[in-house]
């Protein structure tokens, strides 16, 4: 993986243990890939995280990018909001700048179905499950930029 640059980590602190899990996912995925480079930015919620992500990969450092947070349903519309904004706005973020993010960002109605989907719940690892889709996206689009660069792609 280290062919494959640096990534950034764009982390969203609101729920600091959740965050924390995370991260931790996502930092163990990142080294089973060989990731040695990996920088992290952090932002008080969810709601930020595409714009950190947006100047991350605007940057040029950065060859992926893996967003984590978690927005948990409360009593009024806002949880609909920010979820609906992050996911837009992070969705945006790779389709205008071509740098593959991946999504790790919770949204559950409760704190439970939070740490059941961290780092050593019992659902899944999220913060693992954002790299590796990260990776994978960046692992196409690296195939494809060696098929476009080869006369033999071209018949």
């Amino acid at each position: 993986m280290s062919q494959r640059g640096r990534v950034a980590l764009c982390v969203a602190r609101f729920y600091v243990d959740l965050a924390d899990k995370l991260e931790s996912g996502a930092r163990a995925a990142l080294e089973e890939a060989g990731v040695a480079e990996v920088d992290r930015f952090e932002v008080p919620g969810a709601f930020e995280l595409p714009l950190i992500a947006k100047y991350a990969a605007e940057s040029g450092r950065y060859r992926a990018i893996v967003c984590l947070g978690a927005v948990i349903r409360g009593e009024t519309d806002h949880y609909d909001y920010v979820c609906g904004e992050a996911a837009r706005g992070i969705q945006t973020v790779q389709l205008e700048t071509g740098v593959p993010c991946g999504f790790g960002v919770l949204t559950v109605d409760t704190m439970a179905q939070a740490l059941d989907r961290v780092a050593g719940g019992s659902k899944r690892d999220t913060g693992r499950h954002a790299v590796e889709a990260a990776l994978a996206s960046l692992a196409v689009k690296d195939e494809l930029a060696g098929a476009a660069a080869s006369p033999s792609a071209v018949s």
